[in-house]
């Protein structure tokens, strides 16, 4: 009978504590944990008080039930409310200066010890909603009085996941879970998100500064511009104004229809997104000399799809004379066929059908009236620019083939694993390895294999390998080839041939987070290792600030090289490992490890094979 008490008593707090643990992790209001606990206490007052009145196991199962009940609704009725992220992460921040724009006047927030300011959540264009869904960004309206720009804007619209699965990733796949209060929220989500973030060093008002206007990735299906790791603080600190913001993505992005072209002014679909990221550097361009950024020094950056993004803007004929130099990580769309967010206009068209026979409606006006919460989970695949004929007027190789890029130097590069994570589920064998090849190179399957042959060793999932099959290893290099790092190569090979500087980066660091898969590098070159206490090494922190200085020169120069930054945007006097520029006769890259050191280009060989699928597609 005892072991049975006491097996009631560590079954009833067994369940409690999995069940905060659950409302934790799916960021549950604290009401909902206050509930959780009274709920689990009141059990064991149950048993051992009223059971002992004469309680059976009726009584008992009676109890858990209504237990259980308690649980479940209490979970519904406390989950996460919507809010705006706070610019700042200390709690009460103090407020900047009054700045004046042509909209208005306006103040940010400074960050702890008062070496950066952060304005964030300024509109850079009106709300895309209503009748402005599928049109060009509108010029943005003004406001009376001192608007308070202290939160992030919301994300674009996009589909939001599982808030649970999100803190499980953090924690299985990532490492890092912070067990916090005041985070028992998420991030507002809306059609509304044409809003842009301003990073600006505290004590350098006097003397205007190169600007960094940052493209936030996610496939143009995802993503928002207060992602932790490109925040702009620490940049700012070493003598840059940092520019991160939001633009429209998936169907209110990349959808496109005849219909709409016919009815814009400048005879575009397709590119919305695109049209936001010119307008929000249009906007840089025009105002950023109130934070103290000198319009006539932008450099444009991003990262995966936003380095495609940059690589669209470097060909758009609307963005001339809008910025400098161009930072590129981990993507492109200058290839003959680019492998990702790029579409012929036949295609982004065909796909525009599809979305109108899906929700039943005849015209993209009829679209318009569809709620964005409905339209947002369209089962096409709203993902890719195209030429349009106003912001992009043809491929962009055939624009680099002109030397009509608007980009006067590049930094750029990639990460040892970029596609590993994203082929996780994937099986790859010795029978199906060629044939997944011809998915993305129809035809090619055959002498890619010669080239990574099938027993490629397997670069770190080692314990998948039995499961997902023994040619894993060569199928996480050939794709991290194909969709990630070949555009890189073919760029910088039009950059030298144009006379242009470029600078190729090969990310090689491993970690506990996210090591060198795709993104690892984000959190170093933008100086974010420090919001993730324990899972860097003092290592991690020297490449980190080697890497913003060499992001820092280039700003500044067009040139990595130089010396190490100090925190307080001084020069030190150690002098940076030296980046070779590629040119002719020099190829190799700058391997951005514990050893910094100039390397022969992994991929190289894999190269000629795209190559030769390339010219095919001519």
């Amino acid at each position: 009978m005892v072991r049975i008490v006491i097996f009631y008593y560590v079954f009833v707090v067994l369940i409690g504590v999995l069940y905060i643990a659950l409302l934790e992790f799916s960021k549950n209001i604290i009401a909902g944990w206050i509930i959780g606990i009274a709920a689990t206490c009141a059990m064991i007052v149950y048993r051992s008080v009223f059971y002992k009145k004469g309680g059976g196991a009726k009584q008992i199962i009676l109890a858990f039930l209504i237990f259980a009940v308690v649980l479940a609704v209490n979970y519904a009725v406390t989950g996460p409310p919507t809010k705006r992220i706070p610019a700042v992460d200390n709690k009460n921040p103090d407020v900047t200066e009054i700045v004046e724009i042509a909209q208005g006047k306006l103040t940010g927030v400074y960050n702890e010890d008062h070496t950066a300011k952060v304005y964030a959540g300024i509109p850079y264009a009106k709300a895309p909603v209503g009748e402005l869904r599928f049109k060009e960004p509108q010029a943005p309206d003004g406001w009376e009085g001192v608007k308070a720009c202290d939160h992030y804007g919301p994300r674009a619209m996009q589909q939001r996941g599982s808030v649970l699965f999100d803190s499980v990733s953090h924690i299985v796949g990532w490492h890092d879970y912070q067990f916090k209060f005041g985070d028992e929220y998420v991030e507002e989500i809306s059609e509304d998100c044409l809003y842009l973030n301003v990073f600006t060093p505290s004590d350098r008002e006097d003397e205007l500064l190169p600007v960094i206007f940052y493209i936030h990735g996610g496939s143009l299906m995802t993503g928002q511009s207060s992602y932790s790791e490109y925040r702009g603080e620490n940049l700012a600190k070493k003598g840059v104004v940092f520019v991160s913001f939001a633009y429209r993505l998936g169907v209110f992005g990349y959808y496109a229809a005849d219909d709409l072209k016919a009815e814009s002014p400048n005879g575009t679909t397709g590119n919305y997104g695109l049209l936001d990221q010119i307008a929000a550097l249009k906007w840089v361009y025009d105002n950023i000399e109130a934070f103290g950024g000198d319009k006539n020094k932008i450099t444009i950056a991003g990262e995966s799809a936003g380095a495609s993004s940059v690589n669209a803007i470097c060909a758009s004929p609307l963005t001339e004379g809008l910025f400098r130099y161009a930072i590129a990580e981990s993507s492109g769309i200058v290839p003959v066929e680019p492998f990702h967010t790029f579409r012929s206009y036949e295609n982004a068209v065909k796909s525009g059908n599809k979305v109108r026979e899906e929700f039943g409606v005849n015209s993209s006006a009829d679209l318009r009236d569809i709620p964005a919460d409905k339209l947002v989970g369209t089962r096409t695949q709203q993902s890719s620019m195209t030429v349009d004929g106003y912001a992009l007027v043809e491929q962009s190789y055939l624009t680099y083939e002109k030397g009509e890029n608007h980009e006067q130097a590049l930094l750029n590069g990639f990460n040892a694993k970029e596609a590993d994570a994203f082929l996780l589920t994937t099986k790859a064998t010795e029978e199906n390895y060629e044939s997944l090849i011809d998915v993305a190179m129809k035809g090619y399957g055959g002498e890619m294999a010669a080239v990574i042959p099938v027993d490629t060793p397997a670069r770190d999932q080692h314990f998948i390998i039995d499961a997902l099959g023994e040619a894993k290893g060569a199928l996480n290099v050939a794709y991290s080839a194909m969709w990630f790092s070949y555009s890189h190569y073919v760029w910088n090979n039009y950059m030298v041939m144009q006379g242009r500087p470029a600078y190729e980066y090969y990310f090689t660091k491993k970690n506990n987070i996210l090591s060198n898969y795709h993104a690892g590098e984000l959190p170093y070159a933008y100086g974010n290792l420090w919001r993730h206490p324990g899972l860097y090494t003092d290592e991690d922190n020297k490449l980190s600030e080697i890497m913003q200085s060499y992001w820092v020169n280039f700003a500044y120069t067009g040139d990595p090289n130089g010396y190490l930054i100090n925190e307080d945007g001084s020069k030190s006097d150690e002098k940076l490992p030296t980046w070779a520029k590629r040119e002719s006769g020099q190829d190799k890259l700058l391997e951005l490890n514990v050893d910094i050191k100039m390397v022969d280009d992994p991929n190289a060989e894999i190269y000629k094979v795209i190559d030769k699928y390339m010219d095919s597609k001519r």
